[in-house]
């Protein structure tokens, strides 16, 4: 495929981990080894089953030895695998753009992969040099002031028209929290305000409370506390985009004089409030920026004020193993990103003096939320609405992103989670 990514957006995603890893014929010289590694997927699948076409022509079912999901893999060349085994996600995923597997729904794959994480070790990540290389470029990309500002704008200003397709009419990029049972007559829009509203809620906000927003996104959280709540707001984000968008929303709802947006770093940010809001932002610190996040918490925080943080984690279990290298998001999504371990976290916040109250999690909501997302993003698609900058390879690779993520959440080796954090007095 002979397509070219919009200007300064995802240039790298061709680079990493994309060259030649083993032409087709050498690859079936090696036919053998590549069933070792089968055999050792099949031996990691305690839950669930794959169900494989090979590139011989043969079929092949891995797992099926316990109740879980069934994939359907058509895996068209042995190539895929040495991807997958030198590079892991970042591999897989340059398979597929590649067109050396195929599957219907991808989602439960990467569902299976998650939740027999003990099982399969590090079967799905970078080994060798690549990991070493994957590695260094991402510590390359770190949230340094600079770096953050890049990634960033790397992220988020992609442009308001394009996450306006798909996300709900709030402009909310971050998980939902949906009804008891999930169901499909509940809206997303709803469910997001049901997220926001139990967010503010864990603040106790009273009329003229101050409340300092880090990573204000497009303004929604900033709204309903304005105009639900009666707070003073600031929001603090590193998007001219977002920061432009969110102005421009408030001012529509005549709520400019109590809310303003600032384009400046959490870690630059001055001055002391009641309360604190940060949604999903922290996953765009990076682990040696954690205690840098929350220190800025401490000191924004007056004595006694409460902080409401939403955030997603990955399981302890192969925290060690994930931050070891980078993968398939880091390196094509979101640079410079780093999911949680939220013990690690906490026990930062802790020896900070942030007492840490009334954890909850939802992670098969954010399941639901990314399902629903990329229902949005194939309609748009679908029926000609994507702005004419974005490619099909930039189609595809946020196709490939939305299902990658999804399966994750439904694997529950990853979960969002609510939590306050409150400044003694």
């Amino acid at each position: 495929m002979n397509v070219q990514l919009p200007e300064g957006r995802h240039q790298f995603a061709r680079a990493a981990g994309a060259k030649a890893l083993g032409s087709g014929w050498l690859a079936s010289v090696y036919a053998r080894g590549f069933h070792h590694l089968l055999d050792r997927i099949d031996a990691g699948l305690d839950e669930g089953a794959i169900e494989a076409r090979l590139p011989d022509g043969s079929r092949r079912v891995l797992g099926g030895r316990g109740a879980g999901p069934t994939a359907e893999v058509d895996l068209r060349s042995w190539t895929a695998l040495l991807r997958l085994a030198r590079s892991g996600s970042v591999g897989w995923y340059d398979a597929w753009v590649r067109g050396e597997w195929r599957s219907s729904d991808p989602v439960p794959l990467f569902d299976l992969f998650m939740r027999n994480r003990a099982g399969l070790g590090n079967s799905g990540r970078a080994s060798g040099v690549f990991r070493a290389l994957v590695k260094l470029q991402h510590w390359l990309r770190r949230n340094s002031r600079a770096g953050a500002r890049r990634n960033i704008e790397f992220h988020y200003d992609l442009g308001n028209d394009f996450y306006a397709l798909w996300l709900d009419a709030s402009m909310t990029y971050s998980s939902a929290l949906f009804a008891e049972p999930i169901a499909a007559v509940e809206s997303l829009e709803k469910a997001q305000a049901r997220k926001i509203e139990t967010l503010l809620g864990r603040l106790g906000l009273k009329r003229g409370d101050s409340l300092i927003e880090i990573g204000s996104g497009w303004g929604g959280l900033a709204e309903a506390a304005a105009r639900d709540h009666g707070a003073s707001v600031t929001g603090i984000t590193l998007s001219p985009s977002q920061k432009l968008y969110a102005e421009q929303r408030l001012a529509a709802a005549g709520l400019d004089g109590r809310v303003r947006f600032e384009l400046v770093d959490y870690r630059d940010a001055t001055g002391q409030y009641d309360a604190l809001a940060s949604v999903e932002m922290v996953e765009a610190v990076g682990q040696e920026y954690w205690e840098d996040y929350l220190a800025a918490i401490h000191r924004l925080l007056k004595p006694g004020g409460r902080a409401a943080i939403q955030y997603i984690l990955i399981a302890d279990d192969i925290f060690e193993g994930y931050a070891a290298s980078a993968d398939f998001i880091q390196t094509y999504i979101f640079p410079g990103g780093m999911l949680l371990s939220e013990s690690r976290f906490r026990a930062i916040a802790e020896r900070l003096g942030l007492e840490w109250r009334d954890r909850e999690s939802f992670g098969l909501d954010y399941a639901e939320t990314l399902r629903r997302w990329r229902q949005n993003f194939d309609a748009a698609v679908t029926d000609g609405r994507l702005p004419s900058e974005f490619d099909e390879h930039f189609v595809n690779l946020w196709r490939y992103y939305l299902m990658y993520c999804e399966g994750g959440f439904r694997g529950q080796g990853i979960d969002v989670a609510q939590v306050t954090l409150v400044k003694p007095r």
